[in-house]
């Protein structure tokens, strides 16, 4: 089946990429396509929730604040929409019979909506990081095991994705970053800087969290994990460049010494529209890409000194599945912290670096193997938050 006649689902329809699904899926209506929306997902955000729905025309909605589920009746009352609200409505958002899934929710409150769809068999286009670095082999093992297929949505992954033709002849991999706003301060500057600062991207429109994770570099280090766990190369086998154009979405370099790339504009309709009309492919406007008027493609090493964030990431990776669900869920918090003003930028890893070794050493060894089961994910994950918490609450304390 193609992209004709595939009913879909958005967890996750408010934020940048549920906007750019909606945009894709309203395009292929306009040439004609039959694209039948089962469910929709928001956070807190009626106002956007309810204006996706009378653009999308669902059969289901839910809002994740179970609170919330009145004022979202009230608001959605003129349509034709089923309408839930708290976890157990975002799951069934995701169990649904539908089938092609966005999974965009951000963070860990993503993972069981996500697994209520790949349990089901479902098409998963994955944007949500976090079902991959806090459970990832549990959550290959899970879509192996239910027939689901997972469909990269990140840049990254998906441009590998696509040019991942023999795996089994692959020497290494190689992600690109754009380097964020701060590829060229100094840690002078970055110690003074702002969230608005952190949150100016020079080539991506995204929500403020993965704004902060690409200023650190997180983001980047995230989705070394997300590829290791997803097309099954160890750490050593991946590389990251500075790629300020952002024109070069990732590298495969395979054993005769070839290298294939995908290049695309920084348009995250290109990766959304591959996933929804795999194996095929769809006519969309994203923007075109114009190499003469690029003119120039530049790369650089990270510097790891400034953006300590990617050896965080790898060490946990090179550690256990434990080990990323918890940098994933220490992140979390003091993105959060730094997003409140309440610390600083660079404070960001320190809290991460701090909760892991808290973790490690302090908190009954709950990193020192991997999880085998959702719930000791869970675990993990609630340990490494209120690690993160107590030393973000001292550091503004300070």
């Amino acid at each position: 089946m193609t992209h004709a006649g595939r009913s879909v689902s958005i967890l996750g329809v408010t934020g940048s990429i549920g906007e750019s699904t909606i945009q894709v899926i309203e395009e292929l209506r306009a040439q004609g396509a039959d694209v039948p929306v089962e469910a929709v997902t928001a956070g807190q955000n009626l106002k956007v929730l309810v204006e996706a729905c009378r653009r999308l025309k669902p059969r289901f909605a839910a809002v994740s604040d179970p609170t919330q589920l009145a004022a979202a009746r009230e608001a959605l009352a003129g349509l034709p929409v089923e309408v839930g609200a708290g976890p157990s409505a975002l799951e069934e958002a995701g169990a649904r019979p539908s089938d092609w899934v966005m999974s965009a929710i951000v963070g860990a409150a993503g993972l069981a909506p996500t697994m209520a769809a790949v349990r089901r068999g479902a098409l998963v286009a994955l944007a949500n990081k976090e079902c991959l670095v806090c459970a990832g082999p549990l959550f290959i093992e899970a879509a192996r095991a239910h027939g689901a297929t997972l469909l990269p949505v990140d840049s990254e992954h998906n441009a590998i994705f696509q040019v991942l033709t023999h795996p089994e002849r692959v020497e290494k991999l190689t992600l690109t970053a754009s380097g964020g706003p701060f590829r060229t301060a100094t840690r002078e500057a970055m110690a003074r800087a702002t969230p608005d600062e952190a949150c100016k991207h020079p080539r991506w429109s995204m929500g403020r969290k993965i704004s902060v994770d690409s200023a650190t570099l997180m983001n980047k280090g995230l989705e070394l994990i997300e590829a290791s766990y997803l097309f099954g190369f160890p750490s050593e086998k991946i590389d990251i460049l500075i790629h300020p154009e952002s024109t070069v979405h990732s590298f495969v370099h395979y054993v005769d010494g070839s290298v294939l790339a995908q290049l695309a504009s920084p348009d995250m309709r290109v990766p959304i529209s591959y996933t929804l009309a795999w194996p095929d492919r769809a006519a969309v406007s994203a923007g075109r890409l114009d190499l003469a008027k690029v003119g120039a493609l530049n790369f650089e090493s990270p510097d790891l000194s400034r953006f300590p964030a990617l050896d965080l990431c790898r060490n946990a990776l090179q550690r256990n599945a434990a080990a990323t669900t918890a940098l994933s869920a220490a992140n979390e918090v003091a993105v959060d912290a730094f997003l409140e003003s309440r610390i600083g930028f660079l404070d960001i890893c320190r809290i991460v670096e701090e909760a892991m070794t808290v973790l490690e050493e302090g908190d009954a060894g709950l990193i020192a193997k991997s999880p085998s089961s959702f719930a000791e994910v869970v675990a993990v994950d609630q340990a490494a938050r209120a690690a993160a918490q107590r030393i973000a609450a001292n550091l503004a304390a300070a």
